[in-house]
């Protein structure tokens, strides 16, 4: 019994912890609720993607990723420059 919980305190202390991410992009152009829920689709097809929103008032999308996965700022920028936008910024943080 001792042997099983020495390895299991090994097993969580190696495996660490799961972070998402929070990416923000700020972008231009985006002026109504169907240029909203445009974007917002064209997220929820990414396999990191776990939530998406679109503020409109300040021009800037958010998306959450699902633990230990990432989208890179080349993605995020090809996938609003293709649904007719431009990108002004993107941050991140964990």
């Amino acid at each position: 019994m001792r042997k099983f919980f020495i390895a299991l305190a090994l097993i969580i202390a190696l495996s660490g912890p799961a972070y998402a991410e929070t990416i923000k992009a700020s972008v231009n152009g985006l002026v109504c609720a169907f240029c909203a829920t445009g974007i917002e689709k064209t997220f929820r097809t990414q396999a990191a993607v776990d939530t998406v929103n679109v503020d409109l008032d300040n021009k800037l999308v958010t998306i959450t990723t699902k633990p230990q996965q990432t989208l890179d700022d080349a993605t995020i920028t090809k996938l609003i420059t293709d649904a007719g936008y431009s990108v002004t910024g993107i941050t991140r943080n964990r």
